[in-house]
Parts: structure tokens; C-alpha cells; sequence
């Protein structure tokens, strides 16, 4: 998109939490896409129509680079943003999330973060609502996602747009290209864990003790 404002954002997290198909969900961004050797990452150029106008989130996806114990730097470097992802049914994913925070920041410092749990369509879930509160010590915003059926796909674009051109009133005018939905999503469940969610935002946070993640 010519002339639109560009923002690298980072999309990283443990290896399989649903990077991919999260980005893949974007038609355009899976059309124009472009892979950058020297790093080793498929960057997803993902359009969205602003009530500012239009932007590109140039979302880059570590193509199975973390795999290998975490990225290089020139994978972060000049970052604008970062959606940081876990799998809700995957503990480890998701105690494995304050690493992938501390590599951002070492590198981009005070960039705006989204935390996203994904796969929240899977009944059987490993990491609860109300035990998440990484997001709420580190000051990041936090989204409950389903990559395959398209549940809260835009949350945390819109979030990063808010903060990154500094208007908290932009919206998304009109809905991206999405691919279908590969699963239905449980309404009455959604509904419950967004309850869950706001409840466990007013409890206070337990002391400093990073074990019990």
C-alpha cells in the first residue's frame, strides 16, 4: 500500500502456539509476503483500514527460527511493536513467555507488547484465565485469541495501531480478508473467560515471585 505508514511488528513465542496460522489468517498478508534469508523469517506485509487512514503491519514470523534457542538480534532490531504468543493448552508456552519479553525489550526497550493466549476454541485448556497475570506485571496488553476461527483477530493490531500512531479513538473501518473459519467458537465459553478475565484484573497481583508464572 503506497504512501500508508509502515511498523515492523515481532511475532514471536514457543515453536507450534499458532504464529503462523495466526498471520496466515490475513489473505493479503499470505499473497504479498516475502521471505528474508539472512534472518530467516517470512515477513507478512497485513493491511489495515483506519479511521486515520490506511497502515501495514509488516509482520515478521520467525519461520521456525526459534526452534533452535531464540533469535538472532537483527530479528528484533528496529521492532515498532511485538505480539508475544503462547498456546492455553501448553503450559510451557507459556511459562516460557518472560523470555521472549526480556529478548524484546533487551533490544527494542519500551515498544508497545501484546500478550496473546491462543487456541482458547480447545475445550481442554492447560493455562487458565485467571492464573495469567504476566501481562499485568510487565504492563502489556492482553488478548485471548482462537487463530482458527478468526476469534479477536484484530484485538491486538488494533491495540498496537492506538498506541503506535497515538490516538486512542482509531478504529478499524472496515474488516480485513480473513481466510474461513477452520473451527466454530464456543460463544457462552468466550463469554465466561472474558468474565474470568475481568475478575482476575481485580485481584491484586501476588508479590514479586516469577516461579509461580
Amino acid at each position: 500500500m503506497e504512501g500508508a505508514p509502515q511498523f515492523k511488528l515481532l511475532l514471536v513465542g514457543d515453536g507450534g502456539v499458532g504464529k503462523t496460522t495466526f498471520v496466515k489468517r490475513h489473505l493479503t498478508g499470505e499473497f504479498e509476503k516475502k521471505y528474508i534469508a539472512t534472518v530467516g523469517v517470512e515477513v507478512h506485509p497485513l493491511l489495515f483500514h483506519t479511521n486515520r487512514g490506511p497502515l501495514v503491519f509488516n509482520v515478521w514470523d520467525t519461520a521456525g527460527q526459534e526452534k533452535f534457542g531464540g533469535l538472532r538480534d537483527g530479528y528484533y532490531i528496529q521492532g515498532n511493536c511485538a505480539i508475544i504468543m503462547f498456546d492455553v493448552t501448553a503450559r510451557m508456552t507459556y511459562k516460557n513467555v518472560p523470555n521472549w519479553h526480556r529478548d524484546i525489550v533487551r533490544v527494542c526497550e519500551t515498544i508497545p507488547i501484546v500478550l496473546c493466549g491462543n487456541k482458547v476454541d480447545v475445550k481442554d485448556r492447560k493455562v487458565k484465565t485467571k492464573q495469567i497475570n504476566f501481562h499485568r506485571k510487565k504492563n502489556l496488553q492482553y488478548y485471548e485469541i482462537s487463530a482458527r476461527s478468526n476469534y479477536q483477530f484484530e484485538k491486538p493490531f488494533q491495540w498496537l495501531a492506538k498506541k503506535l500512531v497515538g490516538d486512542p479513538n482509531l478504529y478499524f473501518v472496515e474488516s480485513p480478508a480473513l481466510a474461513p473459519p477452520e473451527v466454530a467458537i464456543d460463544e457462552g465459553m468466550m463469554r465466561q473467560y472474558t468474565l474470568q478475565l475481568e475478575e482476575a484484573n481485580q485481584i491484586a497481583l501476588p508479590d514479586e515471585d516469577d516461579s509461580d508464572l
